[in-house]
């Protein structure tokens, strides 16, 4: 039973590394097998098959009342179980990908409100939707526009400034 609990335990503390060290650990093997096994070897892999192995085979030894070998089996059994899972969650995790970041030009023909006037041959500024959040930015337009009057984005000028022309209605 303490040979069980002593591989569960290490198991553990080879996840709390890897946790800890964030990959560091990963790169020690790097080159080695030249991606035979492609994450197989990867820190929380190997913590996973040795923790399950130990805690399996000591569920199965003191629990089912099984033998050494009966419990060494579901011992691996659970281990392997546990590797597998653990090695398809991080691939999947590695796949999962971000939506793109907005750009000013993704602001061209959206509506908003113009918070502080614009002057004619000067800067205001404008309350539009950006990927469903509200964004303030600088505005310009070719005449005067009063505060609370609806506009259209006409050209993203800036990061931060667009040019604007009031709607008709």
């Amino acid at each position: 039973m303490a040979w069980f609990l002593g591989l569960g335990i290490t198991g553990v503390l080879l996840l709390a590394l890897s946790l800890i060290f964030d990959g560091v650990l990963d790169s020690v093997l790097d080159g080695a097998l030249d991606g035979a096994f492609d994450g197989w070897l990867s820190l929380p892999v190997v913590a996973a098959l040795v923790a399950m192995t130990g805690f399996g085979g000591a569920l199965a030894l003191g629990a089912a009342g099984a033998g050494p070998g009966g419990a060494t089996a579901v011992g691996v059994a659970c281990g392997v179980g546990t590797a597998w899972l653990t090695y398809c969650f991080s691939r999947a995790l590695m796949r999962d990908q971000t939506a793109l970041t907005p750009t000013g030009n993704d602001l061209l023909g959206t509506s908003g409100n113009v918070v502080t006037a614009i002057p004619a041959d000067g800067y205001g500024e404008v309350l539009l939707q950006l990927a469903g959040q509200p964004v303030k930015f600088a505005a310009r337009s070719a005449g005067p526009v009063a505060r609370g009057a609806e506009v259209w984005v006409e050209a993203a000028l800036s990061a931060t400034s667009v040019a604007v022309r009031p709607v008709d209605r």
